[in-house]
């Protein structure tokens, strides 16, 4: 915080000068006033609405100048933009962006992890929202197929909103093809300008049956795309659901059983140059994988780069004005009614 008073707009000073050619013109009206001449012209109860002057005496109309002089000086200090106190704040290099690939493939219901594995991924993905600062996230939700569920954008509550909406349900085609997810984020990051820098995160059980995703990611890495893992499930996994409740069975009537592949994940995050965290109910994971991501924007900082965010002031004044205007509004009203009745 700190202090510091000046006008955001200052040019605006410069209308307190046409209070000079008023109270000039108030000066000449009452000299014009007693030039016996301009009697020829016109009855005397004519001439105030011809020489567009009162009635009122001389000192009638200086109070009244000096009351809307009064006013009209509030008014331009308040267009001038007065403001004291500000606050540094933090700054990111623009351009720093993260996609996050979500599985919604059914492995995602398995119950190893309470409630699900699917809440649990939600629940991770909300906290690192809200660690979030400086860095434009878009999401991916993927299965069979992949949907982009936000692009790349600085709002995060538009992303929070969506959240609960992240469910196995919107695919019918079951699998997890991380190899389509992978061409749909490159090219959010690819619409993205050039001097951004761009990172992935994957939020999976890690049940992919694909062959090349080592390659893929290492030729993302390579094109300065680091892909981070965070795990959801454990190791000793859990039946899969099916629909209407049931449990997925295989073609010999098996319990279909998910665990959490970590050693695959582990291998994914290395060769897309990132890092691998499990999922838990600590800030560690978000935070570190969050901390990534920013070096990876910041690589040469050795300082933090802050901006300087002026509390304005100029509302008070306004306010002000009002107050004092809100008198003659009423007398205004008042006359109105009397004229109508």
């Amino acid at each position: 915080m700190g202090g510091s008073f000046h006008f955001a707009e200052p040019a605006w000073l410069w209308a307190l000068t046409l209070c000079i050619p008023v109270a000039m013109w108030l000066w000449l009206a009452r000299h014009m006033g007693n030039n016996d001449r301009i009697d020829q012209y016109a009855d005397k109860h004519l001439l105030p609405y011809l020489l567009g002057r009162s009635e009122a005496d001389s000192r009638t109309r200086w109070r009244r100048y000096a009351r809307w002089a009064g006013l009209w000086f509030i008014l331009v200090l308040a267009m001038a933009g007065p403001r004291w106190d500000f606050t540094d704040v933090q700054l990111f290099r623009p351009g720093t962006n993260l996609v996050v690939l979500f599985d919604i493939s059914r492995s995602m219901e398995v119950g190893d992890v309470q409630p699900n594995r699917m809440a649990r991924a939600r629940q991770e993905l909300e906290d690192l929202l809200d660690k979030n600062r400086g860095v434009r996230v878009g999401l991916i939700a993927f299965a069979s197929v992949s949907h982009v569920v936000s692009p790349i954008t600085e709002d995060m509550n538009g992303i929070r909103r969506v959240l609960s909406a992240l469910d196995t349900q919107l695919v019918r085609l079951q699998g997890s093809r991380l190899s389509f997810a992978l061409d749909r984020a490159r090219e959010l990051l690819a619409g993205q300008p050039e001097d951004s820098t761009g990172s992935l995160l994957i939020i999976s059980d890690g049940d992919f049956d694909e062959s090349g995703l080592g390659q893929r990611l290492q030729s993302l890495a390579e094109a300065g795309i680091p892909v981070h893992v965070l795990g959801v499930g454990t190791a000793r996994g859990g039946s899969v659901p099916g629909p209407n409740g049931t449990i997925l069975k295989d073609r010999r009537g098996q319990p279909v059983l998910s665990r959490l592949n970590e050693t695959q994940l582990r291998e994914l995050a290395s060769a897309g140059g990132g890092i691998y965290r499990q999922a838990d109910f600590r800030d560690s994971d978000t935070n570190s994988i969050l901390d990534e991501v920013k070096t990876q924007a910041l690589p040469d900082s050795g300082s933090e780069e802050r901006t300087r965010i002026w509390n304005e002031r100029f509302y008070w004044l306004a306010g002000f004005a009002l107050i004092l205007l809100l008198p003659r509004f009423r007398r205004s009203m008042a006359g109105y009614r009397r004229v109508e009745q």
